[in-house]
C-alpha cells in the first residue's frame, strides 16, 4: 500500500492526528509525511487546522475531507442494483416503470426550468451539458456543419442502467421532450452496449424535416 494510502486509512479509522503522530506510526520522518500530506492537500482530500498549544507554535491537525470518500470501498452501485431487484419483487415490473417515470418528470421538472429563461438549441445544449455535467455525466457539446452532438463521458448511473434499460430509454425520450420544439433528438453512441460514451445527435428541424 502507497504511503498516501496508508495515511488516509490512518486518518479514517482514528480521526483527526498530526504529522508527527502519523509518522510516529509509519516508522516515517516528520518532513515526508508533510510532504504526502501537502500533495493529499493538492487533491482535497485532506484539510488541516491549526489549534493553539499551551505554549509554543500551534498545533497542526489534518482530517479528512468528503472527497477523500472516493480512496475507499463504495458498494453503491450494489446497493442500486438490490434495489431495482427489489421494486420488481415487491411491486413487479409496472412498479419498477412507476419509478423510473417519476424520475424522469422530476429531471424533466428541473431541467424545463434551468432552460425556461434560454433562447436558441445551441444555447439549450450548453445549459444541458452543465446540468448533466453538475450530476456527473461530464457533458459537452460539439457541433458538426448544422448537426450537434450531446456527448456524455461518463455514466453516474451505469449499474442501474445495466440492470434495467429503461433508465437509457427514459433519459433519450427526456432529452426528446426537452427539445422537441428545437430538433430531432437520437442516440449514436451508447455506453451499454461497449461505446466509450453516450452520444446524442440533435439535428434541428430545418434539416431533419429534409431527411
Amino acid at each position: 500500500m502507497k504511503t498516501s494510502d496508508k495515511i488516509l486509512q490512518m486518518l479514517k479509522t482514528q480521526g483527526e492526528l498530526t504529522a508527527k503522530v502519523i509518522a510516529s506510526e509509519l516508522g516515517l520522518t516528520t518532513m515526508g509525511v508533510r510532504q504526502h500530506l501537502q500533495s493529499l492537500e493538492e487533491s482535497q482530500d485532506v484539510v488541516f487546522e491549526d489549534r493553539k498549544a499551551t505554549r509554543g507554535r500551534p498545533t497542526r491537525f489534518w482530517a479528512l475531507t468528503p472527497q477523500s470518500n472516493s480512496h475507499f470501498s463504495d458498494r453503491h452501485e450494489d446497493l442500486t442494483v438490490q434495489l431495482i431487484d427489489s421494486v420488481k419483487v415487491v411491486f413487479g415490473d409496472g412498479g419498477l416503470e412507476q419509478l423510473i417515470s417519476h424520475r424522469e418528470q422530476a429531471t424533466y421538472t428541473l431541467y424545463s426550468q434551468a432552460l425556461a429563461n434560454v433562447d436558441g438549441l445551441e444555447a439549450k445544449l450548453d445549459m444541458l451539458a452543465k446540468l448533466r455535467t453538475d450530476e456527473g455525466y461530464m457533458a459537452t457539446v460539439e457541433q458538426h456543419q448544422d448537426v450537434y452532438f450531446l456527448l456524455e463521458n461518463h455514466c453516474p448511473i451505469c449499474a442501474a442502467a445495466t440492470k434495467c434499460l429503461n433508465f437509457c430509454r427514459s433519459e433519450l425520450q427526456l432529452f426528446q421532450t426537452l427539445l422537441q420544439d428545437d430538433a430531432i433528438v437520437s442516440r449514436e453512441e451508447h455506453i451499454i452496449e461497449g461505446a466509450r460514451r453516450c452520444a446524442y445527435k440533435v439535428v434541428p428541424h430545418r434539416q431533419g424535416n429534409g431527411q
